[in-house]
Parts: C-alpha cells; structure tokens; sequence
C-alpha cells in the first residue's frame, strides 16, 4: 500500500507563454476493485446507530430553535430606548443589521447541518431501519425546499455514475463542440472570443450560480444531463428521471413541496413577510448557497478526471471526487463533515458520516496519490475552479478541464490518449 496523497494541482498560470501538453503529468486511473478497497476498511466503520444520528439530529434541531429565539430578540433590543440612549440612531442599526447578520451566518450553517442529515436519510446511512430514514429525510427535505424521494431517486444515479460522462445526473462538464470552439489541431483558436467576459461579469455568474443552481437543476435540469429531453425536471412523475414504480414517490415529495407553499404562504399573512425572509427565508438561502458551493467544489478541480466508455466504472468515480477543509471548526461542526470528508462517502454512501474521518485514513493508506484533498480557502478554490474548469475534448476516454486559455493540467497517460486509441 501506498501512503502518498496529493493536493488538488495548480493550473498552469494564464500569464505563462510556455505550456506544451507533453510536459503535463500523466494520469493513470486506480486498479482495485471495490471490493480490495472496502477490504481495507474496519467493518465496525460501516455500521449504522441510530441513537446516535438522532442525538446529532435533536442537537441540530436545538441550535435552530436557540439561534431562533435569541433572534426574536435583535428588533426589540436595538429599537429599545435604553439602545437608542446610548448610540445613534444610525449607530443602532448597524448593530441591528450587524446582530441579523450573526444570525443569518449560524442559522444558515445549522439549517445546512439539518439538510445533511436528510441526505444522510437519503443514502440510508442514518439507521438502518428505513422508516426512520424516509420520515425524518422527507420533513427535513420538504422544510428547506428538497423534493425527498424525487432527488434521492437521482441523486442515487449520481453516486452510480460519477464522473461517467454518459451517464452521470450533475455536474456534467461541457465539451469542446458544446462551447462551439473548434478542435485544437485546426490552427490558431481566439479563446477570448469564448472566454473574454471581465472579472465582474464572472462574479455576476458565479453570484448567480451559488443562489440559482439548485433550484435550476430541480427545475429545468440545468447542469445536469445532456441527453435528457426538454423539460426534464423532478417534480413531474412522468419525467425520464423516474421508473413508472417511482412515480408515487415523486408524487409524496410533490405534496410536501405543496405543504411548504402553504406554509409560507400561512406564515407570511401571520407574522409578515418581513419576518419570515429574516428568520427562515434568508437562512435557506444560504443552505442553497453552501449546497451548491459543496457540491461544486467536491467534483469541480482541474485534476479531477472524467471517463468514458469502458475506462469508467464505480470506485474510479468515486475518487474522482475532492475533500476540502470547508470552513474549518465550523464545517465540521455544523455541517457534520459532509464537505471534509466526502470522498469516502463516494466510495461507501451508507457509511455514517460520523466514522469519515476515521475511515478516511484508511482510504488514504490504501489508494495513495488516487486520494484528492485541498485546503486551499474555499471562495478561492471556487472563484479558481470556476475559472479554470471550462471544458472537455470530444475526444479520449479519460479527460481532465480546460481553462479559459484551452490548457489542461494534466494529461491520461499515453496508454490511454487520443492517439493511442486510433
């Protein structure tokens, strides 16, 4: 066994006039099968407590209910007399919105944590008794806007086929002919006439990815499979997502969707729209926000290969994946490691995320430099990989991202190249 691990790798810099694709490093794809790597992790690591999922879940539920409370407190504290007594009025509600904003942050990390626990439900991984798993998944998906069944159903799919460019749900990387830029060999290629956006419009597409790219995949399927027909979205029993023997379970998810209209619609005429943007609305936001930026970040990095055809199969597209240090203590704590620890779970999806980090190392020691880990700051890694992570070849079996100049940071190996399969 090996004992190397390696970092996510750094793209060659845009400013750099020499790059030539033979200098790259060459990438040859993990041999062992499943079953040598599950070999090489302690069993007791794979079972399931159900007593303890439900202590971190009541534990999650209590610091929503705590950070809720304390807010019901900052608009009566800071437009209080005794306040407005000793600051300005100005100087007071900056406070006010400075307190909200305290809440805004917390409350956003512990509704993630409850949203993680429903994919823990989602994989099995919290109990073994399915029961358990299908009714806390569906109230705690429904509360924060997830069709359960819907997006287990697919997301299912997602773990079986990560990294396959034929058959993946998300995450899909574009190509070479679906960006219209032409192939390398054809002479000179103007990449800013494809990439030439400035900085600013980035930021206004990254911006826009982090608040709509969840709710844009539930609805129109964007970023996930190409080949799926129009309209392809998970709210409609009959759509290409979903076997005729799921179609009740769309249906039930649909449902609980409908509840939350109709609580927020209750909530809002209740107690004001104002107030349920700043305790729940705003709050789940930011669990789309972090969803999304996770995710991304997890399968998104310019060595992280894509496979075709026949070099794919299921323990390679689990390492095709990236453990990051997400937000230190606080990713941990509130977001039950789902981010520091997530190539395991590729790998074992039933395993609970309370042995990751044990389990992990044994991952490391036994695939060596096949293990990805970053702990780059996590809005640099994403401004990074947003910018670097443009594009694919038509071509090969085995492929890495393009930048917005058309480099690549690493290359298959000769074996499996282009030219060789001609």
């Amino acid at each position: 066994m090996r004992t190397s691990t390696i970092t996510t790798t750094q793209a060659p810099s845009p400013k750099s006039t020499i790059y030539r694709e033979d200098d790259l490093p060459a990438f040859t794809p993990m041999p062992w099968s499943l079953k040598e790597i599950r070999a090489a992790i302690p069993p007791h690591l794979f079972a399931r407590d159900t007593t303890r999922g439900l202590l971190y879940f009541t534990r999650d539920l209590l610091m929503a209910a705590i950070a809720w409370s304390l807010a019901s407190y900052i608009d009566p504290y800071f437009k209080g007399v005794a306040v407005r007594q000793l600051l300005t009025p100005f100087g007071a509600e900056i406070a006010r919105w400075s307190a909200w904003l305290v809440y805004w942050w917390f409350q956003g990390l512990i509704f993630t944590g409850i949203w993680v626990i429903g994919h823990e439900c989602g994989h099995s991984a919290f109990s073994e008794h399915k029961i358990i798993n299908d009714v806390i998944g569906f109230v705690t998906h429904s509360a924060l806007w997830t069709p359960y069944f819907s997006w287990k159903i697919s997301h299912h799919r997602h773990h079986s086929n990560h990294a396959s460019m034929e058959r993946d749900e998300v995450y899909v990387p574009k190509t070479r002919s679906d960006l219209g830029i032409p192939p390398e060999n054809s002479g000179h290629i103007d990449y800013e006439d494809y990439f030439g956006d400035t900085p600013i419009y980035t930021l206004f597409m990254l911006i826009r990815q982090q608040v709509l790219a969840f709710p844009a995949y539930l609805l129109f399927n964007v970023s996930g499979q190409k080949t799926y027909p129009k309209g392809t979205n998970h709210f409609d029993p009959n759509s290409v997502l979903f076997t005729k023997e799921q179609r009740n379970a769309v249906i039930l998810s649909n449902f609980g969707i409908a509840a939350m209209v109709w609580a927020v619609t209750w909530a809002s005429s209740t107690f004001g729209s104002a107030n349920v943007l700043k305790f729940y609305g705003i709050p789940w936001l930011l669990v789309s926000h972090w969803f999304i930026m996770i995710t991304y970040l997890h399968h998104t990095a310019p060595d992280l290969p894509h496979y075709r055809n026949k070099e794919w199969n299921f323990q390679r597209g689990a390492a095709a994946t990236v453990d990051r240090n997400f937000l230190g203590w606080q990713g941990r704590f509130f977001l039950h490691d789902v981010a520091h620890f997530h190539v395991i779970h590729h790998f074992f999806p039933k395993m609970p995320f309370y042995n990751g980090p044990e389990a992990t190392a044994y991952l490391k020691d036994f695939i060596g430099d096949h293990y990805h880990y970053s702990d780059k700051p996590v809005f640099k890694a994403l401004w990074e990989s947003y910018n670097r992570c443009q594009f694919v070849e038509d071509e090969g079996d085995i492929l890495f991202y393009r930048d917005k100049t058309g480099r690549a940071v690493m290359k298959a190996a000769e074996k499996y190249s282009v030219k060789k399969s001609r």
